[in-house]
């Protein structure tokens, strides 16, 4: 969300969509998930402070996927994150560069 203030006071339109359950949104209507996902914003990032790879489905091509791929890094959250690049900064970063 700070990421979202940083870039709307630039002049960068955003949203941010919440999708806790994949599997529920999936199943939802195409009208459904084309009204949360238009196929004409391309410009997507997911952040996960997991796999990253699974989230391409719903970034497309065109979008970027913030998150951890690999296992077994042990440290404070906030020290992982940083390490990884799930930082504001990174999505600001990230989403001037798409």
């Amino acid at each position: 969300m700070k990421a979202k203030q940083i870039l709307d006071a630039e002049g960068t339109n955003t949203r941010v969509v919440s999708m806790p359950s994949t599997s529920v949104f999936d199943r939802q209507s195409l009208v459904y998930k084309s009204a949360v996902l238009p196929d004409m914003q391309r410009k997507r990032i997911a952040i996960e402070a997991g796999a990253t790879a699974f989230w391409r489905q719903y970034v497309g091509l065109d979008g970027a996927v913030i998150g951890i791929d690999r296992f077994g890094a042990s440290a404070p959250a906030e020290q992982l994150y940083e390490y990884f690049g799930i930082t504001v900064e990174n999505v600001v970063k990230t989403a001037r560069a798409l």
